[in-house]
């Protein structure tokens, strides 16, 4: 199955079991935010469902959070080298923690660093899940900038994003963002937001092969996972 198919992909009970599996240690906020998110997020079943990521890549997760992109990689046995940059302390504390005998193989890093300013390494994929609309557009085109320079060559960039020209799906994608940014003890300020065709012709104009996959499937909200191929 590939990340073409129209429906939404979900995960297997017992991937979503083993991928979860590690945060125990980290708590059971850590285990019961790692099954809820897996499960619930369309984007994980859509990655798994793909051919876009296979064993021996390098993978760069900006945002990375928890690093639950690495923990099910290599539930799936998907022999991957995981790099993630994370804002947020207490998410990197959980990732360090539930996947630490990864990061002694030195298969994996989780650092707590601004995307902004943090070194990108060499990948041959990168990840960015909801990240870019919090830092300006200038800021954004030089992240992806860094991120094309970071790629090898026709590496594979992974970008969801909002289509702020989806009217009400939108405005609930923002209001969710920020009630849960809230509850997570964390202020939001402004987002940077852009409608899809600008998002294209951004990555377009940095030189990537672009295609749009809806990713909004079984859910209320306006997102796209854009699909941009370095040339």
């Amino acid at each position: 199955m590939t990340g073409r198919s129209a429906g939404r992909p979900r995960l297997e009970p017992a991937l979503l079991a083993a991928a979860s599996a590690p945060y125990r240690p980290a708590g059971r906020f850590a285990y019961h935010f790692a099954r809820g998110k897996l499960n619930g997020d369309p984007a994980f079943g859509a990655i798994m469902a793909s051919d876009w990521i296979a064993s021996g890549d390098r993978i760069i997760d900006l945002g990375c959070g928890q690093g639950l992109l690495a923990a099910l990689l290599w539930a799936a046995e998907r022999d991957c080298r995981v790099d993630g940059i994370e804002l947020m302390a207490a998410d990197v504390d959980r990732a360090q923690v539930a996947l630490a005998v990864a990061i002694a193989q030195r298969r994996a890093s989780f650092v707590c660093d601004d995307i902004r300013h943090a070194a990108f390494g060499h990948a041959d994929v990168a990840v960015v899940l909801d990240v870019l609309h919090y830092i300006d557009y200038d800021d954004q085109r030089r992240v992806l900038e860094r991120l094309r320079d970071a790629l090898s060559p026709r590496g594979l960039l992974l970008l969801r994003v909002g289509d702020a020209s989806a009217g009400l799906p939108f405005r609930i994608s923002n209001w969710v963002d920020r009630t849960v940014t809230f509850v997570r003890g964390h202020r939001l300020g402004r987002l940077y937001c852009r409608p899809l065709i600008e998002w294209r012709a951004a990555l377009a104009a940095l030189g990537f092969a672009v295609r749009a996959i809806p990713l909004s499937q079984g859910t209320p909200f306006a997102n796209v996972l854009l699909e941009a191929r370095a040339r």
